[in-house]
């Protein structure tokens, strides 16, 4: 890609969001703005409060994970960022329609933030919903280490709960001393399935059964879960309950059960999920990651019915759908249609990959460059990101895009600064075509996707098993 595109692309960062927004996605920055200062720093924490152990982490403003972000639609907002960390930082506002000069991409829409150095991100909250804010820097491992948040934007007009609850789900590798083991970016977990942590914590806590959600007789709950994990996947289930489904990736569904065997919740996406608590006192249910089979399940952690009097004895009836945001619908018919290949891995079918331009096979890539994954044939490391853009798109332009996976893993598929409709899954027409911003593909499976590209600048797209992203698979999309 030229690097003028680079440039002019950071220095409007430095500039603000004014200048890289159209009128008709963002409204000027109102004069009045909500100011958060935001520190990434070293520190150590708990994760037990039973055991005095103190573990290392890296998190922001000393908490893990980083303090909630509450918001109503339409807020103006400044986050005044501050890097006290050993290595350059960024910070990502994940699902987010802001302008390209806020999405924090380092070398992409503004320079690192480098130890001792700070960044003012400004912009306006366009879409409610469950989103989340982490760097794009080295995020294999400053994500793993700590490094994020939970950003709650709230409707204008919620559906009718009692109470409106956020777990952040992640995990952390630890050795007997419980610190954190230091194994960041090994090719063994690059070009498999990601690094994996042996500890599953809850809001930066160890789960388990002792990680008590504690609940009412006749409560309506409203449970926001965001995987903040960098490569592991939960398959989620409820013991006892009807729990609802409103929400993917902070997009409003028709509210339907939660499947029976679980719900999937792979890296970077979120569920809101409405529960009508009708257990009695004293009562105690399991909220369980099923994982993959034939694992045993675990316990994330328990709604614990509290001895207070009920709420109410039979749960309400009032609507809990969700009013949708202001999303431009494709149009598949007037459509133009691209598509993007995936390849590599370390185990499956060996290929060639282009890395600088230069034809190497799979093998090749592992050994000598650190790469494991090709995109439409080419690897490319994320400090580099690609020279030439995946897609180049007009501004307003309808797109189709069909990814064709073609390894043996997972993978889920961010796209920046835009919400697609998930049209088919292996040609086949999802029965809910709900807005995404994070999408899984199975192995040896393709999904067709819809949206407008009308958000102007070059967006990143990337798997969110960041040990893949660093590994090769991403890329970016220009909208011009």
């Amino acid at each position: 890609m030229p690097i003028d595109r680079r440039q002019f692309l950071q220095a409007s960062a430095a500039l603000g969001a004014s200048l890289a927004v159209p009128a008709p996605l963002f409204a000027s920055v109102k004069a009045t703005e909500r100011r958060i200062e935001l520190t990434s720093s070293a520190f150590s924490v708990a994760l037990d409060p039973a055991d005095t152990a103190r573990t290392a982490v890296w998190g922001f403003n000393e908490q893990l994970p980083g303090p909630t972000q509450r918001f109503r639609r339409g807020d103006s907002v400044h986050f005044a960022v501050r890097n006290d960390l050993p290595q350059d930082t960024a910070v990502h506002w994940h699902g987010l329609r802001v302008p390209n000069a806020m999405d924090g991409v380092p070398r992409v829409t503004q320079h690192p933030i480098p130890p001792g150095g700070s960044f003012d991100y400004r912009f306006e909250l366009r879409d409610s919903g469950t989103y989340w804010y982490h760097p794009h820097q080295a995020s294999f491992e400053q994500v793993s280490r700590g490094l994020y948040g939970a950003l709650i934007v709230e409707e204008e007009k919620p559906p009718q709960v009692d109470r409106d609850e956020v777990w952040v789900i992640s995990d952390i590798k630890l050795n007997v001393q419980r610190q954190q083991v230091e194994d960041f970016g090994r090719i063994l977990d690059i070009a498999n399935d990601g690094r994996i942590g042996n500890q599953i914590l809850v809001n930066g806590l160890v789960a388990g059964p002792q990680r008590k959600l504690e609940v009412r007789a006749g409560e309506r709950l409203r449970l926001r879960l965001i995987n903040a994990a960098s490569a592991r996947f939960f398959r989620l289930a409820i013991e006892g309950h009807q729990a609802r489904i409103i929400a993917f990736d902070g997009q409003g569904v028709t509210p339907h059960p939660l499947p029976a065997d679980g719900l999937a919740l792979w890296p970077g996406m979120r569920v809101d999920l409405i529960i009508d608590c009708m257990g009695a006192a004293g009562q105690s249910f399991s909220l369980r990651d099923l994982g993959r089979p034939p694992a045993a399940a675990t316990v994330l952690g328990t709604l614990a019915y509290s001895s207070q009097p009920a709420v109410r004895s039979k749960p309400l009836t009032s609507s809990v759908a969700l009013a949708p945001n202001r999303i431009a619908e494709p149009d598949p018919g007037k459509a133009s249609d691209h598509y993007i290949i995936f390849q590599g891995g370390m185990r499956g079918t060996p290929v060639i990959g282009l890395v600088d331009g230069k034809p190497s096979r799979i093998q090749e890539i592992i050994a000598k460059q650190g790469l494991a994954w090709t995109m439409n044939y080419n690897a490319q490391h994320e400090a580099a990101l690609m020279h030439e853009p995946l897609l180049q798109l007009r501004t307003g332009e309808h797109v189709m895009l069909h990814m064709v996976n073609e390894t043996d893993f997972f993978h889920p598929m961010h796209l920046h600064g835009h919400f697609f409709r998930v049209l088919a899954i292996d040609g086949k027409e999802t029965p809910l075509r709900e807005w995404r911003d994070t999408v899984i593909m199975a192995p040896r499976q393709s999904i067709d996707v819809a949206f407008v590209a009308d958000n102007p600048g070059e967006w990143m797209y990337h798997c969110h098993i960041l040990d893949h992203a660093a590994g090769g698979m991403m890329g970016t999309i220009v909208v011009e």
